[in-house]
C-alpha cells in the first residue's frame, strides 16, 4: 500500500514539475494591437501611462491626444483647438510622479514649436510653452525633477522646459556633437541624471549632462543607423528604432561605452515612428501607416531566458531525486517494522 502511495506522489509532482516550469515557455505570445480611427490621422507617437494601463497616442494630422487599450478600444482625450490648425505632435512623455503628459507640438507653416503638458488623467491643458526656435522640434523624455528636455533636430539643441514651463536652452551646438547633416532626434532621460540622445544619420549616441548640457559621444561596438527614437527598460536596456531594425544595447559603465546585443527587423512599410516600454518591460513599436502597436522581443534575451528555464527545471529534478531516495528509505524502514 506504501510503495502504491509512493508511485502516485512521484507521478503527481514530476507533472506539476514540468507543467510549472515549461508551460511559460509556450504561454508568453507577443502582443499586437490594432486600433481604428475614423480618418486616416497617421499616429506619430505614443507612451505608456501605467495608471491608467493604456496607451497614449499623438498623430501628424489631428490636433487631439487618443487612448489605447490592451484589446485596441480608442478613447478621445483631447482636442487642443487653440493649437495652429496643422500642427501635430511629434513626441509624448509622461510624468507618472506629477500625473502630467508633455506634448512636443509642431506646425510646418508658419513654423512653430512648443511644449504643451496635460494633467492626467483629466487631460486639462496645464501649459502651453513656444520653443525659442520654431524649426524641427522632435523628442521629449522627462527626469523626476518634472523638467522635460526637447531635442530640435535643425538647430541642434535641447531645451530644458522646467515644471512651470520656462524654457531655456541646455545644450546648443555642442563640439561634441560634431555637426553634420543630420541634427538630435530621439531622447531618453536616464536615472543617474543624464540624457541618451540619438542622431539618425550619423548612427550615433550621445550622453549629455542634464544639468549643464556637457556631451560626450557614447562609444558602440557598432553604429546604430539611422535609429531615431529611443526608450530605456527599467533594467537599464536601451531600445534605439529605426525605419528598418530595432536595436537593444547595454552598458556596463554609465553609457561611456555600450554595445548592440541583438537587433531586431522591423516592417518599415508599416512606417515604424516611435518605441515606448509598456506594462511589465514589454517592449512596444508603433506603426503609423497601419495602426498597429505590436510588441517586439530580443531574441538574445529570449534564449537567455529560456536556458535559465532549462536550469531550474535541472535543479528541480535533482531535488526531486534526492526526495525519492529519502522517502523510499523512510517507506523501507515502515514496510520492515510493520513486518
Amino acid at each position: 500500500m506504501c510503495s502504491l502511495i509512493f508511485d502516485m506522489l512521484n507521478k503527481v509532482i514530476i507533472l506539476g514539475l514540468l507543467f510549472s516550469v515549461v508551460a511559460p515557455i509556450h504561454c508568453r505570445s507577443h502582443h499586437t494591437i490594432n486600433f481604428r480611427l475614423d480618418d486616416p490621422s497617421n499616429p506619430s507617437c505614443f507612451a505608456w501611462d501605467s495608471k491608467s494601463d493604456h496607451f497614449v497616442v499623438g498623430f501628424l494630422r489631428r490636433r487631439g491626444l487618443v487612448s489605447v487599450s490592451d484589446a485596441g478600444v480608442v478613447s478621445f482625450l483631447r482636442s487642443h483647438d487653440s493649437l495652429p490648425v496643422d500642427s501635430s505632435f511629434t513626441g509624448i512623455s509622461v510624468d507618472p510622479s506629477r500625473r502630467r503628459l508633455l506634448a512636443v507640438v509642431r506646425n510646418p507653416s508658419p513654423p512653430y514649436s512648443a511644449v504643451a503638458a496635460y494633467d492626467l488623467p483629466s487631460f486639462a491643458p496645464r501649459f502651453l510653452t513656444p520653443l525659442p526656435s520654431p524649426a524641427l522640434a522632435k523628442s521629449v523624455a522627462v527626469d523626476y525633477a518634472g523638467n522635460a528636455y526637447v531635442t530640435d533636430s535643425a538647430a541642434d539643441v535641447i531645451y530644458r522646459i522646467n515644471e512651470h514651463g520656462e524654457a531655456a536652452i541646455l545644450l546648443s551646438k555642442s563640439a561634441a556633437l560634431k555637426s553634420q547633416s543630420d541634427g538630435l532626434n530621439g531622447v531618453a532621460y536616464n536615472p543617474k541624471g543624464y540624457l541618451l540622445v540619438t542622431k539618425s544619420n550619423s548612427g550615433k549616441l550621445f550622453k549629455v549632462d542634464a544639468d549643464d548640457g556637457s556631451a560626450k559621444e557614447v562609444i558602440l561596438n557598432k553604429e546604430i543607423t539611422g535609429a531615431g527614437a529611443i526608450s530605456i527598460r527599467k533594467d537599464g536596456v536601451v531600445l534605439a528604432l529605426s525605419q528598418q531594425k530595432l536595436y537593444f544595447l547595454k552598458s556596463a559603465d554609465s553609457w561611456s561605452q555600450a554595445a548592440v546585443f541583438d537587433e531586431t527587423a522591423v516592417d518599415e512599410e508599416k512606417n515604424p515612428t516611435t518605441v515606448a516600454v509598456g506594462a511589465e518591460d514589454r517592449t512596444y513599436v508603433l506603426y503609423g501607416k497601419t495602426n498597429e502597436i505590436v510588441e517586439l522581443v530580443s531574441q538574445v534575451e529570449s534564449k537567455e531566458d529560456n536556458l535559465w528555464i532549462f536550469i531550474l527545471i535541472g535543479l528541480g529534478l535533482a531535488y526531486f531525486t534526492f526526495w525519492r531516495l529519502q522517502m523510499k528509505k523512510l517507506i523501507q524502514n515502515m514496510n520492515k517494522k510493520t513486518v
